[in-house]
Order: C-alpha cells, then structure tokens, then sequence
C-alpha cells in the first residue's frame, strides 16, 4: 500500500497542505510547532479513523474554522482508491473511500495498515495495562475485521452489567437473574476475543525477541507476555465466582477487560531492570514485531510511520533502524525531525528515492 497524495484542509494547525509522496522514504523537516507530528496523525487517521495522539477530532479542528478534511489518493497492487476523512463541527465524523461512506468505522480498519514509532511510545511501558490493552487492541483490529465489532459488543455489554450493579447498590436492592442476562454476550464475545489476544502475543513474541537482537546485539532475553484471567478459567467460571465481589464493588471485577500485556527482561519486568537504551531498543523491536506480524497476516505491507525518531535514538542507531526496514521491505516511510542535514545524510545514503519536505 502506497499513500501517493495528502491533502489537508483546516487540520490542526495547518490550514491548507498539499504532498505528493515518494513510495520509499518521506521526511519531514522543520523546527518545533510547525506541525510535522501533525502529518504523521494525519496519515494515522487515514489507517485507523482517530488521532495518534489520543484526542477527541472536534479538537483536530483548525481554531475558528468549521471542519476538517483528510483527503488521499492511496495506490495497491490492483487499484487506485480515494479515501476522505472529514469531521464538522455539528455533525459526526465521515470517512468515504471511492465517494461511497463506510457503514460503520470497524469497516475501514485494516484497508490501510499502519504502525507509528514516537516518543509516547514509552508510555507503554510505565503506563497502567490499559494502554498496553489499546496497543494490542489496535494490532489485531489491523488483522481482523471482525475482531472490532466483538471488541464494542464486549464493551457495551459490560458497560450496561456495571450500571445495573450502580442501579442495585444505590436503590439497595438485588436481582441475580437480571444480571445474568448479560452473562451470554459477555462470555460468548469474551472468550472470542481472549482466544484471539493469546493467539496475536504467541506469534508476536519471538519475532519481538528476533528483532531485539538484530537492534540491541545484546545478551539479555526479552519476552511479551499475555496475562488474562482467561488462562486459568472459563469466562462462564469467571462471573460464577466473582458476583459478590463484583455487587460489593459495583462493576464487573473479571474479564478480558483487565488483560495486560507483561514486558520482561531476562524474566523481570522491563520497567525495573532495563536501561533507557534497552527499553528504547525493546520498544523499537516490539513495533516492528507489529509491522512483520500485520504484513503476514493481512498480506499488505504497513506504512510505518517514525516521529522525532532522532531525539530518541543516536545517528547510528537511526540509520540501522531504517536499513533494517528497508531490508525488511516494510514499504513506504514517513520521518519528522528538526534538522535537515541530520536527516538527509541519513536516509540519502540508504535511499534515493527519498524525499525531503521542509516545513
């Protein structure tokens, strides 16, 4: 998949961009606040429909203007589609491909993959399970069309069982066979989704630990574990046990909704005995473990998308990375940085073809 124009049109900070793209290396290049991170959302909305970043699209919106849009043409190995992102500010978000709008967003995920390597990246490791859950979430929803719809289903299922145990405790009544009602959808989407997260971290772990090595050329041993209450009970078992709990609690204490995903070095968590280089190196092998895995499994090479990737990492380092890609044949690349030279020495040496946009 190639991303051959960009059109933006009141997005964040730019009010009007145009950029016609290399199918190898793109960069760009300016000093901090002209928006390149901007960009690279921008292409991220184009993958999964949302921002990078985590906020809400009527804050995307340029100050003082009415909408936004997101226009590009994308070229695959049989066709050339166009896809049209637009937010206003009274109605809801439309995402269009070819003119025709999507019926439902989960439709769109996986038509053009994407994996984003920045600085909030180490958030995964020193953030609650969470955002770990959101991460690995956001790689199978890239392999899996169905994998979204059974993810939103468990959520409002689980959802609606907490507000009745909110509704029990504050009217200070109790009906267990109301409750159960839930149970089916809940077990039946659940295990559907464990299944499909313990399958995902199987394949992701040694492709993780392969690409550490290449990065690090370390001795230790890193590992992505899968933890769920899942691994040891039925989801069926799960509810059983935990219903007192979970009427003294008021929410549903069990489920796949408090998975997590263990970083371990050398059988402890990363967090605690990794330096700041191997913590970097581990996150830079884990994300791309995500594009060797998508590109397995949906066929479709990912578009990597790499933010202030120098302020994180050395020269060298840097320009191992992207070799290591282009090697791979991970397909087209987008860089921000605030030095031209920096990144021209770097990416003209690996690739010609390379283009530099300076903003």
């Amino acid at each position: 998949m190639i991303i051959k124009k960009l059109s933006l049109y009141n997005f964040k900070n730019h009010s009007e961009k145009r950029f016609e793209f290399s199918p190898q290396i793109n960069c760009f290049v300016g000093n901090n606040g002209v928006g390149k991170t901007n960009i690279l959302d921008a292409l991220h909305y184009l993958s999964v429909g949302k921002s990078f970043l985590g906020n809400t699209d009527l804050n995307n919106i340029r100050h003082e203007e009415d909408f936004f849009t997101i226009d590009a043409e994308i070229v695959n190995e049989d066709s050339e589609d166009v896809i049209k992102i637009s937010q206003p500010k009274e109605a809801k978000k439309i995402i269009k491909k070819n003119d025709k709008s999507y019926d439902r967003l989960a439709d769109h995920i996986g038509y053009l993959p994407s994996v984003m390597i920045s600085p909030y990246d180490s958030n995964l490791i020193s953030d609650s399970g969470e955002s770990r859950r959101k991460f690995l979430d956001s790689m199978i929803s890239q392999t899996d069309s169905e994998y979204l719809f059974d993810l939103i289903q468990y959520q409002k299922a689980i959802q609606q069982r907490n507000a009745l145990l909110k509704y029990f405790a504050k009217n200070r009544i109790w009906d267990k066979d109301s409750l159960e009602i839930y149970d089916d959808p809940i077990t039946r989407t659940g295990t559907k989704i464990f299944i499909k997260r313990r399958d995902f971290v199987e394949k992701l772990n040694p492709i993780v630990q392969s690409f550490y090595q290449i990065i690090s050329g370390g001795m230790e041993h890193v590992s992505v574990i899968y933890e769920s209450h899942l691994l040891e009970n039925s989801f069926e078992d799960l509810l059983r046990e935990s219903v007192e709990r979970d009427r003294m609690l008021t929410y549903t204490s069990k489920g796949i909704h408090k998975d997590d995903l263990r970083f371990e070095m050398d059988s402890v968590l990363i967090k605690k005995v990794g330096s700041q280089g191997q913590q970097k190196s581990f996150l830079i092998s884990l994300k791309l473990a995500q594009m060797s895995l998508v590109k397995e499994l949906t066929k479709k090479t990912p578009i990597l998308l790499l933010d202030d990737i120098f302020d994180k990492l050395d020269d060298t380092r840097v320009s191992q990375l992207i070799e290591l890609v282009n090697q791979e044949n991970f397909g087209q690349i987008f860089i921000t940085d605030t030095h031209r030279e920096r990144t021209e020495s770097v990416v003209k040496k690996i690739n010609e073809e390379s283009i530099i946009f300076e903003l």
